[in-house]
């Protein structure tokens, strides 16, 4: 799979702006604004994280994962009153689901957790000021896309110098010394 670009993030962000200020304005009309942003907040929260596992190439628990968010979703909805709690827990969720399927090493996770805190500062303050709703979305997830360039070298290899790959790794060394270890075995028989 290929890996998501900041162009794509920008349309991702597009569409999430627009449909989530369609969908603010129009639910707004019959229902109450709180229970309204919570709903917008986890319905773009669940989209966006379906939307990065598709992108990674990792195979290994995505239903796992979109289960958990759900309950964990409705765990934050049911325990938290502040809207401002209810937001950042939802970003640590955001965090952490890109941290285990884009990012190798701690480094590279803190390194977004930074652009997470960041998205959520630019999102509430781009809302705030212009009191839209398509303008927080924006800014929000604008500034999630940035996570594109958090550089590989972040990975756990960091310590090791500038080129971790350029020898063989521990894998194919013990697949070299297994396959030695059977050709001594088959000759001996």
């Amino acid at each position: 799979m290929k890996h998501p670009t900041f162009i794509e993030g920008t349309v991702v962000a597009a569409a999430a702006s627009i449909a989530g200020a369609a969908l603010f304005g129009t639910l707004t009309l019959s229902i109450a604004s709180g229970p309204v942003l919570r709903l917008l907040v986890a319905g773009l929260g669940l989209a966006y994280v379906i939307y990065l596992l598709s992108r990674s190439s990792e195979r290994v628990g995505r239903i796992t994962v979109v289960a958990a968010w759900m309950v964990s979703a409705l765990t934050i909805w049911w325990l938290t009153s502040s809207i401002v709690l209810y937001l950042l827990l939802h970003v640590i969720l955001i965090w952490g689901i890109r941290s285990l399927y884009f990012h190798a090493g701690v480094l590279g996770s803190i390194a977004d957790l930074v652009v997470s805190t960041l998205a959520l500062a630019a999102g509430v303050s781009g809302g705030m000021y212009t009191g839209s709703m398509l303008a927080g979305i924006w800014c929000f997830f604008l500034t999630q896309a940035l996570f594109v360039f958090i550089p590989a070298w972040l990975g756990p290899h960091a310590a090791h110098g500038p080129n971790p790959g350029a020898g063989p790794d521990r894998f194919e060394i013990a697949h070299r010394d297994a396959e030695t270890a059977l050709r001594k075995i088959s000759s001996s028989i």
